[in-house]
This record gives C-alpha cells, sequence and structure tokens, in this order.
C-alpha cells in the first residue's frame, strides 16, 4: 500500500502576523469587493447574548446588522483609509 502524506492541521499559525492581518484587505480577484466579508466569532454569556437580540428585535434589524453598524462606528477609517 502507498503510504499516506502526514496530516497538516485545519490552519497554520501565520509566520508573519501583520502580513496575514493585512492580507485580509485585499478583495478576491474574481469577486466584487463590496461582496467581501469575514465571519467574526466572538464568546458571550447567555444573558448577554439575549440582550443584544432582543435590542436588534426592537430596532426592527437583525443582529449582524446592528453589530456591523456598532463597530462601524467604534473603529471608523481615518482620512488615509487605514483604521484609527
Amino acid at each position: 500500500m502507498s503510504e499516506r502524506p502526514p496530516r497538516r492541521g485545519f490552519a497554520a499559525r501565520p509566520a508573519d502576523p501583520e502580513h496575514w492581518i493585512k492580507a485580509a484587505d485585499a478583495p478576491p480577484r474574481d469577486a466584487d469587493p463590496a461582496s467581501f466579508t469575514a465571519r467574526l466569532t466572538i464568546d458571550v454569556t447567555p444573558e448577554l447574548r439575549g440582550r443584544i437580540k432582543i435590542a436588534a428585535f426592537r430596532r426592527g434589524i437583525t443582529v449582524a446588522d446592528m453589530l456591523r453598524d456598532l463597530l462601524a462606528r467604534e473603529f471608523p477609517l481615518n482620512p488615509e483609509g487605514d483604521p484609527s
């Protein structure tokens, strides 16, 4: 039987974190840059999650839209186009 190549982990730690972070700023080559998104996962308590969902419901928007607006307000672009 032929031998299997060694399995790699799901994700490797980047050698240069600054390059790795900046790489996400480049839009995909074959897609509209406006459609480029990245998933952000955070851990919150069930109580906080409930409060966030209720606040979004009362505002008539989705949790994702509410949190995108909040993050955009907290981390605006500076005049050079880079996050502050």
